[in-house]
């Protein structure tokens, strides 16, 4: 089995970043990834270029929205400004030809129903016009997080499979997520398809912290707390394209992607 293996990099150049670490997909943030103020495309070949010249270095994009974004919560003043945001760079991505655009799954506020972050997230995606693949990625901490625990992400599967747009609504695991908010890793991956019918992208990361801690910091491939066999075991089960999110450039992406594809 041979899975595509790539890497979070910069996004001035990121076919460049792909060739570096002889990766044939990447992930990156088009514009600020903690401001509201909209998706732009830093290629100097502008959004067309970019998606000229990936196609031609058989490069995959994959777009990964600002962490600011929370459809979910019932504070009008961020979930209106993040359903913008939304999609303004689900038609960004579109505009450069990326495979998906991954958002995390947010919040309510304390002492909120989950049911009404669910209901949100449903007119989220009736209210957006998903002209690419949007990955729900779960999240590593945050008592009222949408997609931590495995209860909340049936929730919110639930609410938006009766959302006109829901096929084009997919899930993103993250390793290092899944083991901080305490999902064993061993059957993750039949877990999550148990609830969503799908997985379509990996993150693949190790951890600094603890099972169960609900800390989100990445650690490089056996620098951290994971278990390698159930590390490589997520990614084998999923057999979906893998981004790395760990630490470092080219050279320590390489590695990365050498320990994991020794161990699948």
């Amino acid at each position: 089995m041979t899975i595509s293996i790539g890497a979070h990099v910069a996004q001035d150049d990121p076919i460049a970043e792909a060739k570096a670490r002889d990766a044939t997909l990447v992930q990156f943030f088009l514009g600020d990834p903690q401001g509201y103020k909209g998706p732009e495309v830093r290629y100097s070949g502008g959004a067309a270029g970019l998606r000229a010249d990936a196609e031609a270095a058989g490069v995959d994009l994959y777009v990964h929205a600002p962490y600011i974004i929370n459809v979910a919560t019932t504070n009008n003043r961020i979930r209106i400004p993040s359903r913008k945001l939304l999609q303004q760079h689900v038609d960004a991505a579109a505009e450069i030809g990326a495979k998906g655009l991954i958002v995390h799954g947010g919040h309510v506020n304390t002492g909120d129903d989950p049911a009404i972050g669910f209901d949100n997230w449903r007119k989220a995606v009736q209210a957006t016009d998903l002209k690419l693949p949007v990955l729900i990625e779960n999240t590593a901490g945050g008592d009222n997080a949408m997609t931590r625990h495995l209860d909340r992400i049936a929730g919110v599967w639930e609410s938006i499979s009766t959302a006109d747009g829901a096929e084009q609504v997919g899930f993103c695991l993250d390793t290092c997520h899944a083991w901080a908010s305490g999902i064993p890793l061993g059957d993750a991956v039949e877990q999550i398809r148990a609830i969503t019918g799908r997985i379509d992208l990996v993150h693949a990361n190790d951890s600094r912290d603890a099972f169960g801690s609900g800390a989100d910091r990445h650690a490089n491939f056996g620098n951290g707390q994971l278990d390698p066999d159930e590390l490589a075991g997520v990614v084998r089960s999923a057999g979906v394209p893998v981004i790395c999110e760990t630490p470092g450039g080219p050279a320590e992406h390489q590695a990365d992607f050498a320990w994991l594809r020794e161990r699948l």
